[in-house]
């Protein structure tokens, strides 16, 4: 990667186009910003390419609250590389490949250092910021110098972004960029939530409801760590093909279930319950059926799926008593500084199963028609060439 041209902006704003979301549900619009130079602990990165993600998809569409502010740049799942750093950044030079993850890992505090969690006690708690250390403060301004939002620290729909060093990940090169960008989120989500979370083990028996990325990227980690039979649960039956490429071995469509519960023919397939089981899709409903899914003194159910309407779960009391357990799950359990470049590891050695989860490639002016590939099902991940 040629320098030269990062080393004459360096410490001075940059001008480059991104895609605007100005109004909940509208068509993003493609304009010309500026981009500040990173303050103390954070980076400049050009975006290489970027994909979009369902949680893009609700954010978009979200027209109240706090978390609902306009204009933004969306965009998380991404990899770029770093055009400049600001103060007090160790770790990271002009050039590195970088992957950007919405979820913070600062290393120093309590839980960080922990073995027992991925949360960041220092940061994670913030969801309201644009800039991780600097509260409301904005890197980016459009034309006119009105103020752009970010979106979950990284606003990858920009061919420049500044992202804070504790959401920055030092990937191998090595990797092809449009499989990196996989690993911000989605991917890295169900993959870590079978390892991590889970930790499945082999020869065991597995359940996933809902065969998005993420459900796929259950299956992947659950047929690396040896998993005997991976159930897949979904009411779209072109899903179950494409699953196979992951390791699914049976699938339900609980269309075609009768009167049956999905969690008593889940039941009939493993003699008893799985051991292991994911909801994947974020309805209350669909979690207890999950977790009923499971074993009788040993089953885990992981919720992966965020409440769509924030309904209150309601699960039995005396099934918790008899030993079933259920845990939630953010970024699978990683911490991304020392998950990701295993992940990266796994690919390279033709390991790791990335291929198949990209179902499209666009031009990164063509953002809107990727948006409508998602909301209409028809697209796993779509990648956005920034240069292409």
């Amino acid at each position: 990667m040629d320098n030269t041209s990062f080393s004459s902006n360096e410490g001075k704003p940059i001008r480059c186009k991104a895609a605007i979301c100005r109004k909940a549900g509208e068509a993003l619009v493609i304009e010309d910003i500026h981009v500040d130079p990173p303050q103390a602990y954070e980076v400049r990165i050009k975006i290489l390419c970027t994909s979009l993600c369902h949680t893009d998809l609700t954010f978009w569409k979200l027209d109240f609250g706090p978390l609902s502010r306009f204009p933004r740049i969306l965009g998380h799942e991404s990899v770029g590389v770093v055009e400049s750093i600001g103060e007090n950044v160790e770790g990271f030079k002009q050039g590195d490949v970088v992957l950007p993850v919405f979820h913070p890992y600062c290393e120093e505090c309590k839980d960080c250092k922990s073995s027992k969690t991925n949360w960041c006690d220092r940061y994670a708690e913030d969801f309201i910021s644009n800039t991780r250390r600097y509260g409301m403060a904005s890197r980016f301004k459009d034309s006119l110098g009105e103020v752009i939002h970010h979106f979950l620290f990284v606003s990858s729909f920009s061919e420049y972004t500044v992202v804070d060093i504790a959401h920055l990940v030092k990937i191998s090169p090595e990797i092809p960029v449009d499989k990196a960008a996989l690993l911000s989120c989605g991917v890295s989500t169900g993959i870590g939530a079978a390892w991590k979370v889970a930790n499945v083990e082999e020869g065991s028996t597995v359940a996933v409801f809902g065969l998005g990325a993420v459900g796929l990227a259950v299956a992947e980690g659950a047929r690396l760590r040896g998993a005997a039979k991976i159930i897949g649960i979904d009411t779209n039956p072109d899903k179950f093909e494409l699953g196979k490429k992951f390791g699914f071995t049976d699938f339900i469509n609980p269309t075609l279930c009768g009167e049956k519960k999905i969690s008593e023919v889940v039941k009939e397939m493993t003699e008893g319950g799985v051991d292991y089981s994911f909801e994947c899709v974020g309805l209350a409903s669909l979690l207890t059926e999950a977790f009923i899914s499971t074993r009788t003194g040993t089953g885990k159910t992981v919720m992966l799926g965020m409440e769509k309407h924030a309904a209150p779960i309601s699960l039995g009391s005396f099934d918790l008593l008899r030993g079933r357990n259920i845990c939630g799950s953010l970024f699978g359990g990683l911490k991304s500084k020392l998950d990701i470049p295993i992940l990266v590891d796994h690919y390279l050695k033709k390991e790791l199963n990335l291929d198949s989860f990209i179902t499209h490639e666009l031009n990164f002016k063509e953002i809107n028609k990727a948006f409508a590939l998602l909301e209409e099902g028809e697209s796993l991940r779509c990648i956005l060439w920034m240069d292409k």
